[in-house]
């Protein structure tokens, strides 16, 4: 699949940045952004070996920073005090399941303005926010 967008917006930030260019961070960044879910460093790195043996942890570890840096990818922090990365889309929410550490994305427009409208009759200016649901699966409930 190709990630010409990414792979420019990359670029741009590493020349920016007076950083170098490398065909390992073009690999990892293409690795993650197929790896279609939320990702640790580790498990992208297993990803990365099955492809070039010869990319280390800690390559993989600084490239995830940087691309969050680069606004690319966004660190989560669940519960389990485990560093996910996921790739920079628009605002969602989350349920976490805390038994098997499943992870769905989800919008709801009523909750978004819920959450507005309390805001405001507080007087409350909202910049940011995380929504974060935790409990059982559908899969781990029935165990």
């Amino acid at each position: 699949m190709s990630h010409e967008v990414e792979l420019k917006a990359l670029a741009a930030y590493l020349e920016q940045n007076n950083l170098k260019h490398t065909k390992q961070r073009e690999l990892i960044l293409s690795t993650f952004l197929e790896s279609k879910r939320h990702v640790t460093s580790e498990d992208l790195y297993q990803s990365v070996r099955e492809q070039h043996s010869n990319i280390g942890y800690t390559t993989v570890y600084r490239t995830m920073k940087l691309l969050v840096e680069a606004g690319l990818a966004t660190e989560r922090h669940f519960d389990d005090g485990i560093t996910r990365y996921e790739i920079e889309q628009e605002h969602h929410d989350h349920l976490v399941c805390i038994k098997c550490g499943k992870i769905v994305e989800f919008e709801c427009e009523m909750i978004e303005e819920t959450q507005n409208e309390i805001a405001k009759s507080h007087g409350f200016q909202i910049l940011r926010h995380r929504h974060e649901l935790y409990g059982h699966c559908g899969d781990c409930r029935e165990t």
